[in-house]
């Protein structure tokens, strides 16, 4: 398996590689930027930046629930019961207990963080968006200058989700810090909202679901009343798409991804380095399995805040490919929390293996969140099209001279970054297959790590000349990027990033 190119002079975590050398995170991958900006193209002359526009995940988190971490602790304690340990599985259940901890008490003294607990961004995700900001901002000095300038605005939006606020909250701090002028001029829209709903209190400013939640837009909150609504569209696409997360078609192309004998194979290699092959057989046999069940309590070290939770039973591990796949996921987890766990889950899961379970968990997600089967045409992504049109939107406010936003910075999640990259059509990202065939590296180029590693981004840097022509360049995760291979005909030059904006925008808009 390749290993992850990574941007020249990028700084790496001592945990973001393992033994080997290699990453087998996937879409739990920390973020680098993928081109040094000092290679960028540079503008056409007589052309100077106007505005930007962004979309990002979140930083790295810590895990999202008290969930795969406390049922491999059960499980690592019937062994344990057992006397099923190897010498290296015995320091496994201390260092589950090490990132329990952290996960219970992550964000706590945190400036900008609400509410410690599970699923915040780490140290480390809070330096990805500050980065990512004082990047931004060295890009495009100019841009920002004439902002500050002028008054024009920087306006900030996300999911309304804890750790998609806090990233907004980071970046704009970060933003500000390189240029205090700019703080007045940040400014949050009202949310976008079905026609005729009177109570906007699950929509405060600065938030808007339909923009940056659209994967999970539910009855209560966002049904819209018919086909005159111009969020209708997007509603639907929504519940097509959550009815397909829950297909017994969906399930059962996962069932049979996890059936494949090569995970038997590495799940057994790497419970056998921890556990005893009687234990791991009776795992398989259904007489050992292990849930998220029961409660712990941990206290801040200054004694000023508890958190105590109980698991709810709903993450059973009942096999020995459960177990080999928990693991993985607290060995994706710890290379987002370097500063904050102190165990090193590398050791627990070895580089061949490490490979396999990422193979298996990029097919999963390439069905449930990626383009996915040809048969089922843009089922996946047409949720997006309102994120698209928002893109074009502001794009086209540029294009007719309206200047009042520099800036619009969106922070949401890997399952709105995803589709975005689809419903653009970018090369490696929005490729399916037929129904017939099953994912594999050796028939699709999709991968969880290029397409949304935490903070993966979308960015549109907008430029225009005296006579008004106006131009847009496309950076996924900071790389120059093609848009859809039938928009060639827009670039301004055979070779070059930068595309004549009303031709783009008539090459997505007119199909």
């Amino acid at each position: 398996m390749k290993k992850t190119p990574l941007a020249a002079g990028a700084a790496l975590s001592l945990l973001l590689l393992n033994a080997s050398g290699e990453q087998y995170y996937q879409t739990k991958t920390p973020y680098q930027p993928r081109q040094d900006g000092a290679s960028y193209e540079a503008p056409p002359p007589g052309y100077r930046a106007v505005s930007t526009q962004l979309l990002a995940r979140h930083g790295s988190r810590g895990l999202s629930g008290f969930k795969t971490d406390l049922a491999m602790y059960r499980l690592w304690q019937l062994a344990e019961q057992d006397g099923a340990l190897t010498p290296l599985g015995k320091e496994l259940g201390p260092d589950i207990l090490s990132m329990m901890k952290v996960n219970f008490l992550l964000g706590y003294g945190v400036a900008g963080i609400g509410k410690p607990g599970y699923g915040n961004e780490t140290a480390q995700g809070v330096a990805e968006h500050t980065q990512l900001a004082r990047r931004m901002h060295g890009r495009l000095p100019e841009l920002f200058r004439d902002a500050a300038d002028k008054r024009r605005e920087i306006v900030v939006v996300s999911s309304g989700k804890d750790r998609a606020v806090d990233s907004a909250y980071f970046f704009t701090r970060a933003l500000v810090a390189r240029q205090p002028g700019l703080e007045p001029l940040v400014t949050h829209p009202a949310s976008l909202a079905p026609r005729g709903e009177s109570d906007h209190a699950s929509r405060p400013a600065g938030t808007d679901r339909f923009l940056l939640y659209f994967h999970k837009l539910g009855e209560k909150q966002d049904k819209t009343a018919g086909p005159a609504d111009p969020l209708h569209a997007t509603y639907q696409a929504s519940q097509a798409y959550q009815s397909w997360v829950d297909s017994d078609e969906l399930r059962a192309r996962e069932d049979a991804i996890r059936a494949q004998p090569r995970l038997a194979e590495a799940a057994r290699a790497t419970l056998e380095r921890l556990f005893t092959p009687e234990f791991i057989a009776a795992l398989d046999q259904g007489r050992r399995r292990a849930a998220n069940t029961g409660g712990f309590s941990y206290t801040s070290a200054d004694g000023k805040f508890t958190n105590t939770l109980a698991g709810d039973g709903g993450t059973e591990i009942a096999s020995a490919t459960d177990a080999a796949l928990a693991l993985y996921e607290l060995y994706a987890a710890a290379a987002d929390m370097p500063d904050e766990v102190p165990a090193d889950f590398t050791r627990y899961v070895p580089a061949a293996q490490a490979g396999v379970f990422a193979s298996i968990e990029d097919a999963l997600a390439f069905y449930e969140k990626g383009p996915g089967i040809t048969e089922n045409g843009d089922l996946t992504w047409r949720m997006a099209r309102t994120l698209l049109d928002d893109f074009f939107g502001e794009a086209d406010a540029v294009a007719r001279g309206d200047m009042r936003h520099a800036a619009k910075l969106r922070f949401s999640h890997a399952e709105i970054v995803i589709p975005m990259a689809a419903i653009l059509g970018l090369p490696g990202m929005s490729a399916q297959l037929p129904r017939a065939a099953m994912y594999s590296y050796e028939n699709s180029d999709w991968r969880g790590e290029a397409v949304a590693p935490m903070a993966a981004n979308i960015q549109w840097d907008i430029y225009r000349n005296a006579k008004g022509r106006t131009l847009v360049r496309l950076l996924y995760n900071e790389k120059e990027t093609d848009f859809k291979p039938a928009c060639a005909g827009a670039k301004i030059a055979a070779g070059s990033h930068y595309y004549d904006y009303l031709k783009l925008k008539s090459c997505y808009k007119d199909k």
